[in-house]
């Protein structure tokens, strides 16, 4: 019962994957007569293109050509004609066939385009890796999609891989999925396939289909371990690094690094020493002054092999160098600076709570008798002060004889 219940499900999705891929051929033969060549099919799978004939040639000519005008001939003597597998062409905008058989006057071209409304698929496609094993995809809804139109999106790393479902879907505001993140995504193939297709109750959506090189979208993890050991022989600093994290490369020979190295003390606007480019992980900083503080990064970028040509991540900024010592002039500054505080702080006290004459009282001096000069010219203090005046009565005693 559960293997019937699987190979349902399997059917099932697998019809809802490749739905949109079942637009049908439409052919036009060059003879005026009904054509030799009928039944034209193609196998998207395996690159596979195949006809019938009601006639024997010895030889047919196939192309294949996307409307980007890129094209691909093989030369077979009996069908089908396999191209490789490695030609990527994306279906959404249309695939053009030609079967031909050399001077016969014979050919038939046939013509793949998806059906559904115009405008209806999904715009402005991207994904990009990160921390090694996350992916992200967004997209935007077609110009002309209606408005209840819901997308979904199936990826494959290979042709030969299963495909897989987004596991979590990126909403907007209205519950349309706009995006995907996908875990524990690896770089093991080259090119991934990416379908997203869409449904709607009002008409067909058209679906979009990319091919991507996977490594290309890749975002490097900064390198690791980054160091720097110096001293004050000429050789100066020594700065030492691991490459980023990847998973799909060992090599360390497939990467370039850029280093950063400024003046922590010089201002931005003035930091502008030219970019350090080496192809190994180790580089002897020759100018290095130790009475001076630097910052160091560095990043990383793919170098003769399947790794991302962009720069990748600035590692944590590495600070090395003594700088200047300037922590004894801000001990002087503080102790000068304190002890001007306190000299003003016991003016202003003196001067508002104590009076210098109370405390230090004038000191009377001997009279010099030899200047002066006569007693009006000495100034004398008078307090005045209250009397109280007493009326006397006399009286007389006479002695009467």
């Amino acid at each position: 019962m559960f293997d019937t219940l699987e190979l349902i499900c399997m059917i099932w999705w697998y019809m809802m994957l490749f739905h949109p891929l079942h637009a049908a051929i439409q052919c036009t033969g060059s003879e005026a007569q009904e054509s030799s060549i009928t039944n034209v099919s193609m196998n998207w799978r395996k690159m596979e293109l195949s006809w019938e004939s009601s006639k024997n040639f010895s030889k047919y000519k196939c192309t294949i050509m996307d409307r980007d005008v890129e094209s691909v001939k093989k030369e077979v003597t009996s069908p089908p004609c396999r191209f490789p597998v490695e030609q990527h062409l994306p279906l959404h905008k249309g695939v053009f066939f030609i079967i031909e058989v050399p001077n016969k006057n014979i050919s038939k071209e046939c013509t793949f385009m998806p059906g559904g409304m115009n405008g209806s698929a999904i715009e402005n496609f991207s994904c990009v890796i990160y921390n090694v094993s996350l992916m992200n995809c967004t997209w935007q809804a077609g110009r002309d999609a209606p408005g209840d139109t819901q997308y979904f999106l199936y990826w494959q790393k290979s042709r030969y891989d299963d495909a897989m479902e987004c596991e979590l879907y990126i909403k907007d505001e209205n519950g349309r999925n706009m995006g995907c993140r996908f875990q524990n995504v690896k770089i093991e193939g080259e090119t991934g396939y990416f379908l997203v297709n869409g449904s709607s109750n009002d008409s067909l959506i058209q679906f979009y289909d990319e091919y991507i090189k996977l490594y290309k979208i890749e975002i490097l993890t900064p390198p690791l371990n980054v160091t720097a050991s110096c001293t004050r022989n000429p050789v100066g600093c020594i700065i030492t690094w691991q490459p980023p994290n990847t998973s799909h490369v060992e090599s360390v020979e497939c990467f370039q690094y850029e280093i950063s190295i400024q003046n922590k003390d010089e201002p931005k606007e003035e930091k502008k020493d030219p970019p350090i480019i080496v192809t190994i992980d180790r580089y002897e900083f020759q100018n290095y002054n130790e009475k001076k503080k630097y910052i160091l990064k560095i990043r990383a970028s793919g170098k003769n092999c399947l790794v991302s040509s962009n720069w990748g991540e600035w590692s944590e900024p590495v600070e090395f160098g003594r700088g200047e010592d300037y922590f004894i002039f801000v001990i002087l500054f503080l102790i000068a600076l304190g002890t001007i505080s306190v000299t003003v702080l016991q003016y202003y006290l003196f001067k508002r709570y104590c009076s210098f004459k109370s405390i230090f009282s004038a000191i009377p001096q001997p009279r010099d008798k030899f200047n002066a000069s006569t007693d009006k010219d000495i100034q004398m203090e008078y307090v005045s002060l209250t009397k109280t005046c007493y009326t006397e009565e006399v009286t007389m005693v006479e002695e009467m004889t």
